[in-house]
């Protein structure tokens, strides 16, 4: 999503600038070039040599300075840049930007961007509750361009507790990358499976496999970059759950608003096939798409022991019996309504393209994303994914080997056509 992007980073004089460093490293890391824009005062607590050493680019920050590249530096970085975040963005500048007042490098070049802004509020709790700041990002709200967050709660550099904190550099990666995404999916209702289950052996043991949840859990963020409301259903699993961003004033905001309702997430736990079945039979009617990643156990343990088995001296072998669990996509796909879109996964160690499309005709989906074991940087536990994507109607689609964010884009741009 940021991979060739040109975003500047507005940076306004408020202790919280110490977090801007590590949020133009993840930019960077994402693959975006980045250019900074700073107050003189945002200097006194992060230092030029620091910001031009990671962005890759001098800072500009003086108006008059002849080392600027241009006369008009101003007007030169807006139409250089696909975005900007100003991030901290204190009372202080957020009144100069409601009322008008461009007076330093940092606000002439905001009043120059007709781009989308992202603003990071960040000061004293009682700064952010009092009713002129309140007011300034209602007015602020209203400008076209611009999209605010809201500050976080928690411990503050006063040393008070309360809601002023300017939000994490993750979450601003993110509410930037929901800001440039299309939302295509607004108004959808999507379920997401997603990670392993475990079938209890006794109170210690238990029969799983090597999912991590990496794919479905992209499979999530995405959906919700692009406007959908998002229910996942998820097994044991140690990923991160998708940043859902906070944005400022949604929930009261007006139709004319440009806030636009923030997208859904619920996130239902569950340890078990039986129990994700449940869920998704649960939830199933609401959704207008599903999607099941999870990987599901096809057996569990016919009787689960009350207490931990104990290898009793001299046993060599056990014999534990098994039984078929539930299937989720059949199940699924024997209520499917027209109107519904049922996608499936299918991971295969043999005979995998026949065995993927018996799966989506036995079970009723409208597709199915074979994954292969065979794939070097694909399957389990990667950062990348390589997949083939079938439908119903005949048509297949191999994607190379891709990283899952953008693996789950593409899914969704063909489920979705």
């Amino acid at each position: 999503m940021l991979s060739g992007r040109h975003i500047l980073v507005g940076i306004s004089g408020g202790i919280a600038a110490y977090k801007v460093p590590e949020l133009i490293r993840l930019l960077r890391k994402a693959g975006a070039e980045v250019k900074v824009v700073a107050t003189h005062n945002a200097l006194e607590f992060v230092t030029p040599l620091t910001l031009q050493t990671l962005s890759g680019h001098p800072v500009y920050f003086d108006v008059f300075a002849a080392i600027n590249s241009h006369s008009t530096e101003h007007i030169s970085l807006p139409d250089w840049a696909d975005a900007m975040i100003l991030a901290p963005a204190t009372a202080n500048v957020l009144g100069k930007l409601a009322h008008g007042i461009a007076d330093d490098a940092l606000t002439t070049t905001v009043f120059a961007m007709d781009k989308p802004i992202v603003l990071a509020p960040a000061m004293n709790e009682r700064m952010y509750a009092n009713p002129a700041t309140q007011e300034n990002l209602r007015i602020l709200s209203g400008r076209p361009n611009m999209r605010i967050l809201d500050a976080g709660a928690g411990f503050l550099a006063c040393g008070t507790m309360g809601k002023g904190r300017m939000q994490e550099p993750e979450v601003l990666v993110e509410a930037l990358c929901e800001t440039l995404t299309e939302k295509d999916l607004q108004d959808r209702h999507v379920l997401i499976t997603a990670g392993p289950t475990q079938e209890a052996i006794d109170p210690v043991r238990y029969i799983s496999n090597h999912s991590t949840g990496k794919m479905g859990f992209a499979l999530a963020r995405m959906c919700l970059r692009r406007g959908a409301r998002v229910t996942l259903v998820a097994g044991p699993t140690i990923e991160a759950v998708p940043i859902l961003v906070p944005w400022w004033g949604v929930k009261a905001a007006s139709a004319e608003s440009n806030q636009q309702k923030s997208a859904i997430l619920s996130v239902h736990h569950v340890l078990s096939a039986s129990q994700m079945h449940e869920a998704c039979m649960e939830i199933f009617a609401e959704v207008d798409m599903a999607i099941l990643c999870a990987a599901v156990a096809d057996f569990t343990p016919v009787q689960v022991a009350p207490q931990k088995i104990k290898k009793q001296p001299g046993q060599t072998t056990a014999t534990i019996d098994l039984c078929t669990t539930a299937d989720i996509a059949q199940a699924l796909g024997q209520v499917k309504r027209p109107d519904q879109t049922l996608v499936g996964f299918a991971l295969e160690t043999q005979d995998e393209v026949a065995n993927a499309l018996r799966k989506m005709q036995h079970k009723n989906l409208d597709f199915i994303v074979l994954n292969s074991l065979q794939d070097a940087g694909a399957g389990f536990g990667t950062d990348t994914n390589r997949v083939t994507i079938f439908s119903a109607k005949g048509s297949a689609h191999p994607l190379p080997l891709m990283i899952k964010n953008d693996v789950a884009n593409e899914i969704l741009s063909i489920v979705n056509n």
